[in-house]
């Protein structure tokens, strides 16, 4: 069954009270509105965003229709695209390629990463089928479009935290620098009978700074820390998709960033709920990371909270905590007997800190 003729998500289903924002009173910094958003950045790390009619909008529905016609090519043909035996995490990953969770279960998702150095001819140009080379301006735009909302949330940042204005954008530039920002097309198939794993993608934080979200049907759920609307013990919540919203939330680097004021929240991917189960389910995502020499570490702010005594932060770069994390989930990249799922962790310890 097709996402778009997929039956309502249900109302029965306890969902997480993502905080909805409006992009247009962000933009115009309407005072109630940046608290809200503030608020949402410290608490949950999760929020809704109105987009408004935004182009952003008309070139995700596009790109919808692309991620399924990727898709539906034979899986002989998106293997060619698979290059992270090269040291990538560019092009094809298939369903199963990759550890879900601790105990070693694979995951239950097929997706492709195109990345904007590519797109922006400022580095390496990978081979792509030409579903996706034919849609290279779309791309583009698209881009462009969600980097903008991006670039928005980091000078909110820069004000919230503390530093000089403009700090968080110079270390995240579309077109200057080199660095780990992608698009992902996602699809998590409907579960066969036969298929015990619920989990499409195993719990997790995100790798970069801030992922923008568009998927139309349930599935994806966060993990709520006490205190932030649900019990008294860390709670599943689904998120239910809002039309004309995106899903926005903050990745391990501002994490970092803020030594643990921002959360990264852990989040998973399970089956839709309800009769949206028997869907295929699709995904469109935008994630800014920050350039790739930028060392991962606090920043000097205002607001931001000072090591405690004696610790010493890892001097870790953007680009090798990425690779780091998106390779080291998957087991054949790594000789026999040698794979730690662990070497894949993020900042899901701090994450799930008690307020």
């Amino acid at each position: 069954m097709d996402s778009d003729a997929a039956p309502p998500f249900p109302d029965n289903v306890p969902t997480a009270p993502l905080l909805r924002l409006s992009l247009a009173k962000l933009r115009a910094r309407e005072p109630d509105e940046v608290r809200r958003f503030t608020a949402a950045c410290e608490t949950l790390g999760f929020f809704y965003l109105d987009l408004g009619g935004d182009a952003v909008l008309q070139q995700a529905d596009a790109l919808f229709d692309a991620g399924r016609a990727l898709f539906d090519l034979p899986l002989a043909e998106k293997a060619r695209y698979d290059f992270s035996r090269l040291g990538t995490y560019m092009g094809y990953k298939a369903v199963g390629a990759s550890v879900a969770d601790a105990a070693g279960n694979l995951d239950r998702n097929e997706f492709y990463n195109i990345g904007k150095d590519d797109v922006f001819e400022l580095g390496r140009r990978w081979p792509a089928p030409d579903v996706l080379e034919s849609r290279r301006a779309l791309l583009r735009s698209f881009m462009q479009s969600a980097h903008g909302v991006v670039t928005l949330v980091l000078a909110l940042l820069d004000a919230h935290l503390g530093l000089e204005s403009g700090t968080l954008g110079a270390m995240h530039r579309l077109l200057e620098g080199r660095g780990g920002d992608q698009v992902r097309f996602i699809r998590a198939p409907a579960r066969g009978a036969d298929d015990a794993r619920a989990v499409a993608l195993g719990e997790h934080t995100d790798f970069g700074s801030v992922t923008v979200l568009f998927n139309r049907l349930g599935g994806l759920q966060v993990l709520m820390p006490p205190g932030a609307g649900a019990g008294a013990e860390p709670e599943w919540r689904y998120v239910r998709p809002l039309p004309g919203h995106a899903v926005v939330n903050l990745g391990d680097a501002l994490v970092k960033f803020s030594n643990g004021l921002l959360r990264s929240n852990i989040h998973r991917v399970v089956e839709p709920p309800g009769a949206q189960a028997a869907c295929a389910r699709y995904s469109l995502v935008y994630f800014s990371r920050p350039e790739d020499h930028v060392v991962l570490r606090r920043l000097e702010g205002r607001r931001v909270p000072p090591l405690p005594e004696g610790v010493v932060e890892e001097p870790v770069t953007s680009e090798a905590w990425v690779l780091r994390r998106a390779l080291g989930s998957r087991p054949a990249l790594h000789p026999e007997g040698k794979f730690d799922y662990s070497l894949s962790r993020g900042t899901e310890a701090i994450s799930q800190r008690a307020r």
